[in-house]
């Protein structure tokens, strides 16, 4: 049992518990009344919160959309903030990054399930590579304000931040983004289908 009490365990530990926290469940239960798991796409973040309360209270529906992305953004950071100034590798920092985005995918606190891992795989990628994560948000950008559909937005905006990985950073071991990134499309599995049928819901 000596092993966690080792340091990077604890770290691996806090940051799995601490991304899984639904941020956007809580929120809109506690302020809106209402149980996102329960309405619209069933996810936990920012989107379906604001799709949800939107039907009810648009004012505070932008309030808590925004709430949850930034929450979402910054649990992971937290974690690896922490872990960076307690002088941890870089290696051990990426397994937090990656542990963030899988505790937020697959919460401890909602019997694994979870959500689709944008925001949370955002904010670590702010943190650990912040010049490729600026050109995924400007791509993100462009395609939300053109297509108006968040997963297209979204994983378009996940691609270019892996396709620039590999230009800016090549001496690096591109296997924590690229793992990151296969979660974050396994997620969106239902909205790709969604898209291909031309179902998938647009953003108004």
């Amino acid at each position: 049992m000596d092993f966690l009490f080792n340091t990077n365990v604890l770290f691996f530990i806090a940051a799995y518990l601490v991304g899984g926290i639904p941020f956007g469940l809580l929120l809109a239960k506690k302020f809106a009344g209402v149980d996102v798991k329960a309405s619209g796409s069933g996810s936990i973040g920012a989107t379906n919160v604001l799709r949800v309360v939107k039907e009810t209270n648009p004012k505070l529906a932008k309030k808590l959309g925004i709430a949850t992305l930034a929450l979402d953004a910054l649990k992971g950071v937290f974690v690896l903030i922490i872990a960076y100034f307690y002088g941890l590798s870089e290696a051990t920092l990426w397994g937090i990054a990656v542990l963030a985005v899988i505790g937020h995918c697959f919460s401890p606190y909602l019997n694994f399930e979870g959500g689709k891992g944008i925001a949370t795989g955002m904010g670590v990628m702010m943190f650990m590579l912040p010049l490729e994560t600026i050109i995924a948000l400007v791509v993100w950008g462009v395609m939300a304000k053109t297509l108006r559909i968040s997963s297209v937005s979204s994983l378009t905006g996940v691609l270019a931040l892996l396709i620039s990985s590999f230009f800016i950073h090549p001496e690096m071991a591109h296997a924590p983004v690229v793992f990151i990134v296969f979660i974050l499309f396994y997620k969106h599995i239902p909205n790709i289908i969604r898209v291909i049928k031309g179902q998938e819901k647009r953003v108004i």
